[in-house]
């Protein structure tokens, strides 16, 4: 099992930001940027294009609304989909908040938040959600 399924499972906590019967989206918590969220389906398949087609055609459609609520909530130009793969065996991608493509460059130092701080970036992601 997975790290990523034991926080789909609630037995690693997270802050979570929208979840489904297929996905579930929290934070990352060794961020790039403030916003920065992890979006994973809930089948453990270790590479994206090994997800099932049914989850692939559907990931567009749960993240649309959580990247707009995390363009909306932080300073950014655009919100990046970012699929890398290698540091957990559980498909994953990345939205990130970035201004310009150094933003997405994964050997920048991690950000580090107290978790007042976590669950600021949390609920004004989830407020913007709910705005949308």
């Amino acid at each position: 099992m997975t790290i990523f399924s034991k926080i789909i499972q609630g037995q690693i906590p997270s802050y979570k930001i929208a979840e489904n019967e297929k996905f579930f989206a929290f934070l990352d918590i060794f961020p790039l940027q403030q916003g920065h969220t992890l979006v994973v389906p809930k089948v453990e398949v270790d590479k994206i294009f090994d997800v099932p087609d049914a989850y692939l055609n559907e990931l567009m459609h749960f993240v649309k609304p959580i990247a707009k609520a995390i363009e909306t909530a932080f300073d950014c130009n655009r919100v990046s989909m970012v699929t890398v793969g290698l540091e957990v065996p559980h498909a994953h991608v990345h939205l990130i908040p970035i201004n310009k493509a150094a933003d997405i460059d994964f050997s920048n130092p991690k950000l580090s938040f107290t978790p007042a701080e976590f669950i600021e970036i949390q609920e004004r992601i989830i407020r913007n959600i709910a705005s949308i």
